[in-house]
């Protein structure tokens, strides 16, 4: 599986430790977003979810209780799974780092598609639009220490704002997904970063 941030590197048929409970929701969340990939979010639907995932109707119903615990469960843990920022001591390189990773995920058919699901959902569901704004508050809050790093540096202005930066960043990455259908490509990224570091640079985000 991989979300923005994080790639499984593990072996087939291996699981992510910690015991049969860790299991199961490991099992449930992959199968949560293979339906949710495939058909959306009001496609997505517990007792399909279960058979996909090997685990039984009543233990997915009782910890889950809804789609929406359930797509909020799946951010939580795409947040928990994400990689660590890149620090390269240079602001524009920290920066390209970061739009290569949003663009990488993206751009991957599945995942993609995961997030264009989510975000719709989330324009209609109020627990969906809360666990996604946590998602992003935690990728956000992760990256945000190399901007801080650049105004120590002496790299930006006094008083800049961090948060913007990083969300600088991303956004004409999800705009060209949302809206336009072109592929997502390294000089897109390459754009994107060096647009939000050349505002940066000039105190658009102080």
């Amino acid at each position: 599986m991989t979300v923005e941030g994080y790639e499984d590197t593990s072996e087939p048929g291996t699981v992510r430790p910690g015991g049969r409970t860790a299991r199961v929701r490991a099992a449930v969340l992959e199968a949560a977003g293979d339906v949710l990939a495939d058909h959306g979010f009001h496609q997505l639907d517990l007792a399909e979810v279960a058979r996909r995932s090997g685990v039984g109707k009543t233990t997915v119903y009782r910890r889950w209780g809804t789609a929406a615990g359930l797509v909020a469960d799946l951010l939580t843990d795409m947040a928990e799974q994400s990689l660590p920022r890149t620090e390269t001591g240079a602001l524009l390189d920290d920066l390209r780092a970061n739009a290569e990773l949003v663009r990488r995920t993206l751009a991957d058919p599945r995942q993609g598609a995961l997030f264009k699901a989510v975000i719709a959902a989330a324009t209609t569901d109020g627990k969906t639009a809360e666990a996604l704004h946590r998602f992003y508050e935690v990728r956000v809050a992760e990256w945000a220490p190399c901007v801080h790093q650049a105004v120590a540096r002496g790299e930006l202005p006094q008083g800049t704002d961090a948060d913007e930066v990083i969300r600088a960043v991303s956004a004409p990455l999800y705009y060209r997904l949302l809206t336009t259908g072109a592929p997502l490509d390294t000089a897109t990224a390459e754009r994107a970063a060096t647009a939000a570091a050349t505002a940066a640079r000039a105190g658009a985000f102080a």
